[in-house]
């Protein structure tokens, strides 16, 4: 049996659990308020799905989302997610986030300062590019012909395979954007981030219904992203 714990659950932890019960994958959910929070969601998502601390849901994943604000993965104890996979959605946001000069000036990327902080992980930067409601609705099974394509970066070839196998029972096709350190082209602000999914590019997300995007539309927006 599968596990995907998560660290935070919320837009985009609370769909990928959706995602992962739908494979039929167990998840193990937390967040920084406690197990009893999540009450609600773990009877939405059925048998497959309980709530526990972020160090059980470390210790349960055979991937470990961590989906939480950039400032607060930098608080994370390291210790539990030592030698675990670690799949990061994070985005550096300066006005939520606080300025980090190693990101303004270009020399790092956030994935690259969180795998610093959990310097045991194997941390692949994933899902952090996408709508929640857009990764929903556009999950497809494999061989579809409107499967979409998501991009990944990591350091550590066997954890971008195990990265590429859960996407696939999830729904999408990976594009391999990379190390680590190429990770900053599917950032905010880039030609991949969030616009291949959308249908109506003039249409803020909330209003716009998302579109199928494959894996040769991600290449070129990886391709097209400019420092």
């Amino acid at each position: 049996m599968t596990t995907l714990g998560l660290i935070g659950s919320g837009n985009i932890g609370g769909t990928l659990a959706r995602l992962a019960v739908r494979a039929g994958i167990d998840v193990v959910l937390s967040n920084s308020r406690g197990p009893e929070t999540l009450a609600d969601l773990v009877a939405e998502l059925g048998p497959r799905a309980r709530a526990a601390t972020p160090a059980e849901a470390a210790a349960a994943g055979d991937w470990v989302v961590v989906t939480i604000p950039l400032k607060a993965a930098f608080e994370l104890p390291a210790a539990p997610l030592a030698g675990r996979l670690v799949l990061d959605t994070g985005n550096y946001y300066p006005d939520r986030d606080g300025q980090l000069a190693r990101l303004d000036s270009g020399e790092s990327t956030s994935s690259e300062l969180v795998q610093e902080h959990l310097a045991g992980a194997r941390v692949v930067k994933v899902f952090n590019n996408i709508y929640f409601q857009h990764l929903l609705d556009l999950a497809r099974p494999a061989g579809a012909s409107d499967r979409s394509a998501l991009p990944i970066a990591g350091d550590d070839a066997a954890a971008k395979e195990r990265t590429t196998a859960l996407l696939d029972l999830l729904g999408y096709d990976a594009v391999d954007a990379g190390p680590l350190a190429e990770g900053w082209r599917f950032q905010p602000g880039t030609p991949a981030y969030g616009l291949p999914f959308l249908k109506d590019p003039s249409q803020p997300f909330p209003q716009d219904p998302g579109k199928p995007t494959d894996a040769a539309t991600i290449e070129a927006a990886l391709a097209a992203a400019t420092r």
